[in-house]
């Protein structure tokens, strides 16, 4: 069950980033890709740490409070939810870059000769 939430809270953090990523793309169509995925990330960051740290804090509190069998639940969630948010930020937008992909933009062919 942890690892279903984790996943879910880590693929919500990743369409947050790149929706955000997709408005930028539209409202500043010259800005170079690395400063519109620094600009997109920056703008989500508040959001994501806050989603991350509410989560952490409820698991914990169910570590603390709760008994021996919920236990081993919180202690997943915590870090599923720290490796989710960190790839979320430092991982899923950077690959973006590195395959150079421009989301909504159709892919140039190159045109052939006969």
């Amino acid at each position: 069950a942890a690892l279903l939430t984790v996943v879910g809270y880590s693929i919500n953090d990743s369409v947050v980033i790149y929706d955000r990523i997709r408005e930028n793309m539209r409202k500043y169509k010259k800005m170079p890709m690395d400063e519109l995925l620094n600009k997109s990330i920056n703008d989500t960051l508040s959001r994501t740490i806050v989603t991350g740290l509410t989560t952490i804090l409820a698991a914990l509190a169910l570590a603390i409070f709760g008994g021996e069998v919920i236990r081993g639940f919180s202690y997943a969630l915590v870090f599923g939810v720290v490796v989710g948010t960190y790839s979320s930020i430092y991982i899923s937008a950077p690959v973006l870059l590195y395959f150079n992909l421009r989301v909504g933009k159709p892919q140039e062919t190159p045109a052939t000769t006969s």
